[in-house]
C-alpha cells in the first residue's frame, strides 16, 4: 500500500473543465487523440553520418528538452547480451535462499549487494521489489559477485558502457557543446548495474513496484524484460513505456530529469536492469554545477557547485518523498 503524506490537492474548477470539454465537440475520443500514448523513440541507425548524425542530436534535444526519457533502438548492444542479464537476474533471485542471504545488507558501499527496498526504513510502505546492485565501473574483484550472474554482469556493463559513452557525445552535441566535453568532465567514469526483480503481485492495486521518484544520476539505461509496467510522468499524465527506455541529464534546467514509476501486476516476475553512468564517487574532488559555456548574463546559473559525492549522499539521506533534491542546490536570488 502506497501511502502520501502532505499531498496538497490543487483548486478544481468542475465547470469550467466541463465546459472547455462540450465546445470542443470531439468527444472523450478526442481526448485520447490529443493525448500522448508514448515516449519519443530514437534511432541511432547510421550516427556516424553527419546528416543522419545531425537528425540523431535533434531529437534527443527535442526529448531531453520536452521529456527526460526516450527510447533507443539499433544501439549496438547485442540482443543476445541483453537477453542474458534479463536471465541473469532472474537467475540470482530464483536461486536458494539460504544462497541468497549471503548477500544481503543494506551496507551500500558493497562492491555487490542484494537487499528489499534500499528506503525499507524512510517510507511510508515498502516497495514489491528486491534488488541487487554492483559497481562494475572501476572493474570490481570477480571473486565479490556471485557465480549465477557474474559473467554477464562483466559483458552487459562492458557493452552498455560503450552506449553510454554514444549518449554522453549526442548530449554534448545537443547542448551545442563538442562531442567530448560531458565525457571530459568525468560524467562516465562509474557505472552501477541494478537488477531489480518485481514477482508476481496478488493485489498489484495496494503498491507500486518503485514508487514516483526521480533519478539522482546524471545518465540512466534501462533494460526492460517483455512484462512492461515502467511509467513516466508527462504534462501530469502517467505514460506507459514500453521496453527499451533510457536517458536523463541535469544541466542548469535546460534538460530535466523526470519523474518515473514502476507499477505492479498480477503477472511476473518482471525483470528490469537500470544502469547509471555517473562520475566517479572516489577521489573526485571536481565541481559539478551549470555548464559555464550555457550560462549568459540573461540565463545565469541557478545551481551552486558541488561534488558529485555531496550531491549523491544528499538524495540518499533524504529519499523520503522519490523528489529531485537539485532545490537543495538552487542559489538565492
Amino acid at each position: 500500500m502506497e501511502v502520501v503524506l502532505e499531498m496538497k490537492i490543487p483548486e478544481y474548477d468542475r465547470l469550467s473543465e466541463l465546459k472547455s470539454f462540450d465546445n470542443a465537440k470531439t468527444g472523450v475520443k478526442g481526448l485520447v487523440d490529443a493525448g500522448v500514448t508514448k515516449i519519443p523513440l530514437i534511432d541511432l541507425r547510421g550516427i556516424n553520418d553527419a546528416s543522419k548524425r545531425a537528425e540523431i542530436v535533434k531529437n534527443v534535444k527535442e526529448a531531453c528538452e520536452q521529456w527526460g526519457f526516450f527510447q533507443i533502438v539499433n544501439h549496438e548492444l547485442p540482443i543476445s547480451v541483453m537477453d542474458e542479464m534479463i536471465e541473469g537476474v532472474r537467475r540470482f533471485h530464483e536461486q536458494d535462499n539460504e544462497v541468497k542471504k549471503n548477500y544481503y545488507t543494506r551496507d551500500s558501499t558493497k562492491t555487490f549487494h542484494y537487499k528489499s527496498n534500499f528506503d525499507l526504513y524512510k517510507t511510508s510502505a515498502a516497495a514489491w521489489r528486491d534488488t541487487i546492485a554492483c559497481v562494475m565501473a572501476p572493474p570490481p574483484d570477480p571473486q565479490e559477485l556471485p557465480d549465477v550472474c557474474r559473467d554477464i554482469m562483466f559483458e552487459y556493463s562492458k557493452h552498455v558502457m560503450k552506449v553510454g559513452h554514444t549518449l554522453y557525445e549526442l548530449l554534448s552535441e545537443a547542448l551545442g557543446l563538442n562531442s567530448s566535453y560531458l565525457k571530459g568532465i568525468g560524467c562516465n567514469e562509474s557505472n552501477v548495474v541494478v537488477g531489480q526483480y518485481y514477482p508476481a503481485c496478488p493485489e498489484p492495486e495496494l503498491t507500486f513496484g518503485i514508487r514516483s521518484h526521480v533519478d539522482y544520476g546524471l545518465l540512466t539505461i534501462l533494460l526492460q524484460d517483455q512484462i512492461g509496467g515502467l511509467q513516466v510522468l508527462y504534462q501530469n499524465q502517467w505514460v506507459d513505456v514500453p521496453p527499451l527506455a533510457g536517458g536523463l541529464l541535469i544541466t542548469n534546467d535546460k534538460f530535466k530529469s523526470v519523474s518515473h514509476r514502476a507499477i505492479t501486476k498480477k503477472t511476473g516476475p518482471r525483470i528490469s536492469v537500470a544502469t547509471f553512468i555517473k562520475p566517479n564517487l572516489l577521489d573526485n574532488p571536481r565541481l559539478y554545477g551549470p555548464i559555464k559555456e550555457l550560462l549568459t548574463e540573461d540565463e545565469p546559473a541557478i545551481y551552486r557547485e558541488t561534488t558529485y559525492k555531496d550531491f549523491e549522499t544528499l538524495y540518499f539521506i533524504k529519499c523520503e518523498d522519490g523528489s529531485t533534491k537539485l532545490s537543495h542546490f538552487m542559489l538565492c536570488s
